[in-house]
């Protein structure tokens, strides 16, 4: 069945319980999950027509499945873009991106403060087939300027970053790779369409990691990219087909339903980040706190406008340590002490989640690596979720009061 009709200038909350909703035949007022790996067709004819045009019908599950159509159609609507396409995960997004945009003696100017994965994509594995990469200030607009070649295709930026939370200015960024022809692509895992939609600002391609807050609650792993449809349809698309990087129907299905809370969980759970960015800040044991909610970030204003007024749910900060041995003694110690945060490496969770960067998501990286990310042995990263602030402040002060 197709999706009900929807009026026009639906706002995001809504759009987010009704968008691509297409009940089965027995009427049933959710979306229907779609377990098979093929799907049987009516006649010869009708096979034929359809692995001639795959959007005009289902054939396989590594093709397309109404299921994952439901949350790409959602999706897609949410970021305000034409068309989404999923895939397994978010680096598996990234991968599909490359893989559908970028050829041998291509150039890509990437911020350096990107996802630790991320780096090592672009820098490391796209590099062994001739794919070469800038890595340049994620806030210094005139370092992605200067870094513009005449065989540049790509500007990749994620805002906030993980996990220093800086933010970039996506308009400027939009503009400088519109200048000489390239596209601008921007990871959206932070922010998600709740707060933050960067085709608004200029933006050609929205990278997803699903997994985060579009599901909410650490279940299923899932990735996407936005775009316009010539993109998503026609470059995209046949990737997915024949490279196998797939978001299952089981996931999709995950996913879907936590869209439908995602912009009441990222209205609370911002405003929990808040109040602990506060609280942090005001530690003695705390150096500096990285949020940018926070008055004193300094990209707050850019970030006011960008994040509906919102600073997000990610707060890091750093420790004090005499030395880079000390501070990650430190933080083990506040990490360790936490009774009711979970210690894990993952984020956007109804939980709150800390975590060590240095020796976790960035941990592949080269000690220079880290140190131009800004990312020292004292920092840890806190992704808030919805306890009861006093909980989650009381269970970082037993570290933090001991240092």
């Amino acid at each position: 069945m197709k999706p009900k009709s929807l009026p026009p200038g639906l706002h995001r909350d809504t759009l987010a319980v009704h968008a691509a909703l297409a009940p089965s035949q027995h009427g049933e007022n959710s979306e229907a999950l779609y377990l098979t790996s093929g799907f049987v067709q009516p006649d010869a004819e009708t096979a034929a027509h359809r692995f001639a045009h795959p959007t005009e019908g289902y054939t396989y599950g590594r093709t397309s499945n109404p299921t994952v159509t439901s949350f790409e159609q959602r999706l897609a609507a949410m970021e305000g873009t034409e068309a989404a396409i999923a895939a397994s995960t978010g680096m598996s997004a990234i991968l599909m991106l490359c893989m559908g945009l970028l050829k041998a003696g291509d150039h890509v100017i990437c911020s350096r403060s990107v996802f630790g994965s991320t780096m090592t994509l672009f820098g490391k594995e796209f590099a062994k087939f001739g794919v070469e990469t800038s890595f340049v200030s994620q806030t210094d607009a005139a370092q992605w300027q200067a870094a513009l070649r005449p065989n540049t295709r790509l500007l990749f930026a994620e805002t906030p970053t993980n996990p220093l939370t800086d933010v970039c200015d996506i308009r400027a960024l939009a503009d400088i790779a519109h200048g000489a022809g390239a596209l601008l692509v921007v990871d959206n895992c932070f922010c998600s369409p709740a707060l933050q939609r960067p085709v608004e600002h200029g933006a050609d391609l929205v990278i997803h990691s699903g997994t985060k807050y579009l599901d909410g609650q650490g279940r299923v792993m899932a990735g996407a990219i936005c775009g316009p449809s010539k993109l998503i349809v026609d470059v995209f698309g046949p990737i997915v087909r024949v490279a196998g990087m797939s978001l299952s129907p089981f996931n999709a299905w995950v996913v879907l339903k936590g869209l439908e809370t995602l912009n009441i969980r990222m209205q609370a759970q911002c405003a929990n980040a808040l109040a602990v960015a506060q609280w942090l800040q005001s530690h003695p044991a705390v150096r500096r706190v990285y949020y940018p909610g926070l008055a004193s970030h300094p990209q707050h204003a850019l970030a006011m406008r960008q994040q509906s007024g919102m600073g997000g749910a990610v707060v890091s900060f750093d420790v004090r340590g005499d030395d880079a041995d000390s501070a990650r003694a430190n933080a083990f110690s506040v990490i360790n002490s936490a009774q009711v945060i979970s210690i894990a490496t993952n984020l956007g969770d109804t939980k709150s989640i800390i975590t060590h960067p240095a020796t976790t998501s960035h941990g592949r990286l080269t000690e220079t690596q880290r140190q131009d990310a800004g990312i020292g042995q004292g920092l840890i990263r806190l992704a808030v979720g919805l306890e009861h602030i006093d909980d989650i402040t009381a269970d970082l002060s037993r570290g933090l009061n001991a240092i």
